[in-house]
């Protein structure tokens, strides 16, 4: 085990004197801030790697975003590609910390070790210790964030699909950060390298690794990467700033490109402002078509009205949940949109009351301090992991809801049920345990989605 990775290009990519890095560092940033203005928070960046007074400024660009975020985001997964060390696959190394003229920053071991496992992944000293590509960007990481843990990557000769697979498993919520690093076009003259590196961001915009040349990014791998998980994750991407080293430092005859990205998780819920104006009336219908029940031992028969939301006429996955003195009295839902909203809300808030196989039928003395609840599920998305641990650092407290199944055993846990076990593995063995597995079941079989829902609560009925 390394105690700690030495810088390798202080001194020549950026000054390895700490007040004069600061100083650079914060004339980029100043000038980039101003153009960044408002944001949400980034899920993933893609940022240049040469020489600072080359790329720094397009590096800023990115970098600029972060600043409202430190604090929240503790951990940077670090990839770029191996420009000195020809391997195949992904290499982490052993450090413990890494050296930088603005101070040592920690290298999250229990995430990389959470990490075995990982088609493709090994650890690999060599493919670090002269790499510039993730060096370079870590004095930005420390300006803009403060302190965090790193997670560096050399990818080599690895195909697109196997890092989408590691980013998928340090995935992480809102406390991970992903950075990838890449220059553009290499040695052309001015106009040859803008109208090349053009085409390489109709490539990126478009989320199409296959359309990226060995060419076009020294990084086009892990950017391919990036790129497969930003389409699978439903991620927005927003071009920052595309120059290259004419337009900065250098000479017109022969330049290199360079290029920022910024990538967006969507909201937690698909119309989520549209669901939450229409929650009072789906509590409404919840609440009659179990007052219905009660009445006839069936559910409402609601139909359609032209006063009522498009939002209920189109597909909608529900669930409704009922408490009494905050312990659970009912659950039923649908995982997936089959149906209306109207017809599943009415069917299932029923089905909730009369139809729960835990809890015998709702008696009409129940129905007053009932709480009730409706979530509105997003589709659910099949997760990618190599085992427990990587499953466990995708998963986003307060935010994802999932779905596990192993065997013909399948289970499910809504966003909600966080407020009650808010540790990651506390969780996923209660939601074993639901499903008839034992806690510490796994298998090479063990498939999990994870959605999200927009809860509507209502006061006791």
């Amino acid at each position: 085990m390394t105690a700690i990775r030495p810088t390798a290009v202080a001194g020549t990519f950026y000054p390895a004197d700490a007040a004069e890095l600061q100083g650079r560092l914060d004339a980029f940033l100043g000038q980039a801030r101003a153009a960044a203005g408002a944001s949400r928070q980034p899920k993933a960046l893609i940022a240049p790697h040469a020489g600072y007074v080359y790329s720094g400024p397009v590096a800023a660009s990115a970098y600029a975003l972060l600043p409202p975020f430190a604090g929240r985001i503790t951990r940077v997964v670090l990839l770029g590609p191996s420009h000195r060390v020809a391997f195949r696959g992904m290499a982490v190394d052993t450090a413990r910390s890494w050296a930088s003229p603005l101070g040592a920053v920690p290298v999250d071991r229990a995430c990389i070790d959470g990490l075995r496992g990982v088609p493709m992944l090994g650890e690999l000293d060599a493919a670090h210790a002269q790499e510039h590509s993730l060096e370079v960007h870590v004095p930005f990481l420390q300006a803009v964030l403060g302190r965090f843990s790193l997670v560096p990557v050399v990818v080599g000769d690895a195909r697109p699909e196997e890092v989408a697979a590691l980013l998928d498993a340090v995935w992480g919520g809102p406390e991970t950060l992903i950075v990838v690093s890449t220059d553009l076009s290499h040695y052309l003259g001015y106009d040859a390298c803008r109208a090349l590196d053009a085409a390489s961001t109709a490539a990126i915009e478009a989320l199409d690794p296959a359309a990226l040349g060995r060419d076009q990014a020294c990084g086009r791998i892990p950017v391919g990467g990036l790129l497969l998980a930003a389409r699978r994750h439903g991620l927005e991407i927003v071009t920052l700033d595309v120059r290259n080293s004419g337009d900065t430092a250098g000479p017109k005859d022969r330049v290199v490109g360079y290029g920022a990205w910024a990538f967006y998780e969507p909201a937690a819920a698909d119309g989520e402002a549209e669901i939450r104006a229409a929650g009072p009336l789906l509590l409404q219908l919840a609440k009659a078509s179990i007052r219905v029940g009660l009445e006839t031992g069936h559910p409402a028969r609601e139909t359609p009205t032209p006063d009522m939301p498009a939002l209920l006429g189109r597909p909608g996955a529900v669930f409704v949940t009922l408490k009494r003195a905050g312990q659970l009295r009912g659950c039923i839902g649908s995982p997936v949109a089959w149906r209306s909203l109207l017809e599943d809300v009415t069917d299932n808030a029923f089905k909730a009351a009369f139809a729960d196989p835990r809890f015998p039928p709702l008696a009409p003395a129940e129905w007053d301090g009932l709480d009730l609840s409706v979530s509105v599920l997003t589709a659910p998305v099949p997760m990618r992991f190599a085992g427990q641990a990587a499953l466990l650092a995708q998963l986003r407290p307060d935010v994802d809801g999932l779905i596990i199944e192993d065997g013909g055993r399948r289970a499910l846990f809504l966003p909600s049920v966080w407020e009650q076990l808010p540790d990651k593995e506390q969780f996923l063995a209660h939601l074993k345990h639901k499903a008839g597995m034992a806690p510490g079941h796994w298998s090479a079989q063990f498939r999990a989605s994870r959605f999200q829902a927009v809860e509507i609560k209502d006061r006791p009925v």
